[in-house]
């Protein structure tokens, strides 16, 4: 159950050693450092550079079954199955819905949303079969953090001077697929969306990355303490700039699932720490608070609450249409249509039951891995980081509720990108935790025995009649040995 690191020739001085983790820390770059709007011009919706590369990453992990030498783990996996089965499900969809003529648009929907999924399947197999150990996991979620950071400097900037910088962002062979607007506002505060599309979905994206920067942090080594911390303080701030109750309620799940695991003294730490960036936030940003209260206190009679709940009674007629496998997945486009505004209800349009339950059998699968990876380990550490996964799966879980989510690639991209770590992150436990009853209990994994007295000479010959002894033999006398028990 190991994974095999693929060695490229580099200079004369040695090999530069790629796997896994250099693969998908480029796609994280390309995710999270290119502004989404841009793609390749002729692919449309699906030519974004984060998409093409994750199907690439789908067509290596399918190579690799079929060269020995660049096979990865191929043990038990519950991330890889439900992964496959979802994918399954949504090409049953797309193969459902291709048996009636599609209106044009809808057709490049149902294509467009295949090659999404692909690309997804590609990430999640690739981080849960070919990440190599628990360090390189650990670099991996820190080239995340590192990328969630970055973003957060870029919505900070937006959140207080109003420009957009990403419309500066130009890269050659890209074009916007959807014209760069000016920043979204919200009773006169700014709503910053940094590289993604819309302010909710960058919510859903630091609200990710955060309890991952807060365990980096609580056990970094003293040198890297300082930068660890200003990265969760970058994270934090730039949250609440959104502006979106999605984010408030995905810092509260993420709240739920991490700090009943703390030692009481952290706990404390913490509340504290909240406590004061609340004061902090009321200083500095008048009105940010007052406008969360005004947001959570109107839920049910503002436009956005009743838009949600009115796209229920409009979606029955859709689901009983086709309610097993549904219309295709990509097909139910909100301009021909309407804003769901829920990705739970969009995928019951689009994928049918069938394709909800395995959705959901997506998320539970990945949080039973983490909690099942938690109680296998041992170390503190590695226990906080079983939780902490837990948490990154269990966010995307409940944020998908509050808004479309697979209409926004960045956040689905790096929901699925977590469910392939947990899946890593399970594998590797449950390969510690076999590996070391094994190695304690001796040589070819036998139980240890009883000690008993040290060994002592080898029996000689029985007795015979006392007679004098022979020394006229010069031959060497042979020394036996006897077996010593390890």
């Amino acid at each position: 159950m190991t994974a095999q690191a693929i060695e490229l020739s580099g200079s004369d001085t040695g090999l530069r050693r790629t796997d896994a983790v250099t693969l998908l820390t480029f796609y994280t770059f390309l995710l999270m450092v290119i502004p989404s709007p841009l793609t390749f011009g002729p692919l449309g919706g699906a030519g974004g550079p984060d998409t093409i590369f994750g199907g690439l990453l789908l067509v290596l992990y399918l190579v690799t079954l079929l060269v020995p030498g660049l096979a990865l783990a191929r043990g038990r996996q519950p991330v890889r199955v439900a992964a496959v089965l979802f994918t399954c499900v949504v090409i049953a969809a797309y193969i459902s819905a291709n048996r009636r003529t599609l209106p044009s648009l809808e057709q490049n929907g149902a294509d467009r949303g295949l090659i999404l999924i692909l690309g997804w399947l590609g990430i999640m197999l690739v981080a849960a079969d070919g990440i190599p150990s628990m360090e390189r996991l650990k670099t991996l979620l820190g080239r995340i953090v590192l990328g969630a950071s970055a973003m957060s400097v870029l919505a900070i900037t937006q959140f207080v001077t109003g420009l957009d910088a990403a419309k500066y962002i130009q890269i050659p062979g890209l074009t916007a697929q959807t014209p760069f607007t000016d920043l979204l506002t919200r009773n006169q505060l700014n709503r910053p969306s940094a590289t993604a599309i819309d302010p909710i979905e960058l919510a859903c994206v630091l609200a990710i990355c955060l309890p991952i920067a807060v365990h980096r942090a609580r056990f970094a080594p003293p040198g890297k303490r300082l930068r660890r911390w200003l990265q969760v303080a970058l994270i934090g701030v730039a949250l609440p700039m959104t502006v979106s109750r999605t984010g408030v309620i995905a810092l509260i799940v993420a709240s739920l699932v991490i700090l009943p695991t703390w030692p009481k003294r952290d706990r404390r730490i913490a509340y504290v720490a909240g406590l004061v960036a609340l004061a902090g936030m009321y200083a500095t940003i008048p009105g940010l608070l007052g406008e969360f209260r005004s947001l959570f206190g109107q839920v049910g009679s503002d436009t956005s609450s009743t838009s949600r709940t009115g796209a229920f009674s409009s979606a029955i007629p859709f689901i009983q249409q086709h309610p097993w496998l549904g219309r295709g997945f990509g097909t139910f486009l909100p301009a021909t249509y309407f804003f769901t505004d829920d990705q739970y209800l969009l995928s019951l349009i689009e994928i049918g039951f069938i394709g909800l339950l395995a959705l959901l059998g997506l998320f539970v699968t990945a949080w039973m891995c983490a909690r099942n990876a938690r109680r296998l380990s041992t170390d503190p550490e590695t226990r906080q980081l079983a939780q902490i996964l837990a948490a990154t799966v269990a966010v995307p879980t409940v944020a998908f509720a509050t808004f479309d989510a697979f209409s926004f690639a960045m956040a689905a991209s790096l929901t699925f990108l977590m469910i392939g770590c947990v899946g890593a992150f399970w594998r590797l436990a449950t390969t510690q935790s076999a590996v070391a009853p094994a190695s304690s209990a001796g040589s070819g994994g036998q139980p240890p025995r009883r000690p008993g007295p040290p060994p002592g000479p080898p029996p000689g010959p029985p007795p015979g009649p006392l007679t004098a002894p022979d020394f006229s033999d010069t031959d060497p006398i042979p020394v036996i040995r006897a077996p010593i028990l390890r």
